[in-house]
Formats: C-alpha cells, sequence, structure tokens
C-alpha cells in the first residue's frame, strides 16, 4: 500500500509533468508511477520486459498495453488505479484526467495538485487536440485541489512554487 500519494491534474500543456519533475527531484524518496505506466509495468512483468524496453519500442507493444488496459478495466473500472494504491512506497500520479480518479485518489488520502495555465500560453507550448474532450474538462469545476499552481511564467517561477509546496508538506 502507497504511504503517500501526491496527484497532479492540469490541462495538456498545463506543466504537469514538469511540475512533478521539480518535485521528485527536490523529493527523491517519491517515485513516478502514472496510471499509462502501471499497464506498461504490469505488462513487462508478464513478458519479461524493462519499463525503458516497452518505452524505447512503444509501437511494437502499443495494442498489446491498449488490449491490457482494456481488460483490467473490464474486471473493475478503479482496476489500474487499484494497482497504483497498492504499490509501496511514496507515488507521484502525473495524469488525473477525470473525476472519479480524483475521487478515488482523494479517497486513498492523495495531495491532489491542480496545474493551471491559460489556453493562450498552452498553445504556445505546443498543439492542443481534443480540448473539449472529457480528459481535458472532467476536473474543471473541482474546488478542493490542496494546491493549485499558476503556471503562465517561466520555469523559475514554476520551481518556485513547487518549491513552496514541498515546503508546506514537509514530507
Amino acid at each position: 500500500m502507497a504511504d503517500k500519494i501526491i496527484i497532479f491534474s492540469g490541462k495538456q500543456y498545463s506543466g504537469k509533468d514538469t511540475a512533478a519533475k521539480i518535485m521528485l527531484e527536490k523529493m527523491p524518496y517519491f517515485r513516478r508511477c502514472a496510471i499509462g505506466d502501471i499497464i506498461k509495468l504490469t505488462y513487462g512483468k508478464e513478458k519479461n520486459l524493462t519499463y525503458d524496453e516497452i518505452e524505447k519500442n512503444k509501437p511494437l507493444y502499443r495494442q498489446d498495453l491498449i488490449n491490457l488496459g482494456n481488460w483490467g478495466r473490464a474486471q473493475d473500472p478503479d482496476y489500474w488505479l487499484k494497482k497504483i494504491i497498492e504499490q509501496n512506497g511514496n507515488i507521484i500520479v502525473t495524469d488525473v484526467r477525470v473525476e472519479h480518479e480524483y475521487d478515488v485518489f482523494k479517497n486513498a488520502g492523495a495531495i491532489a495538485i491542480r496545474v493551471e495555465a491559460s489556453r493562450e500560453t498552452r498553445m504556445q507550448r505546443g498543439q492542443l487536440i481534443g480540448e473539449d474532450d472529457v480528459t481535458e474538462t472532467g476536473l474543471d469545476h473541482v474546488k478542493s485541489w490542496d494546491y493549485i499552481i499558476d503556471n503562465n511564467s517561466d520555469y523559475e517561477n514554476l520551481t518556485w512554487q513547487v518549491n513552496d509546496i514541498i515546503e508546506k508538506l514537509k514530507f
């Protein structure tokens, strides 16, 4: 069972992965385990492959990973979320996208961090696709974030905000 869980949420190109990376550098006693990662780790264990081998050859394994992900969700909609929560140690989940995922992790005691950036800022960082999809809008109405990061500035400002959260967490 995970000791501590921190979840990150935000729209595409908001900087949630970058914020999580900064946090992981300062908190090496945490490790990243995104929802997609747990599927890859499970697949790797079944096929005797490392995570890096799967990442390097993703096109080779993509359909198997999709099939495994769908299989798990057919067993239980929370199958992969529970797998993350069952991991040992301290976990940072970088890709919480919908309310159900948020609720499952919050009920497990997770600290929730929302990374926000304006549409204009996000457009400068990459091509926005599927902006109306539930995976982009599903958490827009949530007001119960433990921390909110405004990532409309530069990397130094983002780092300052993440460090401020780390200081407040006292882990």
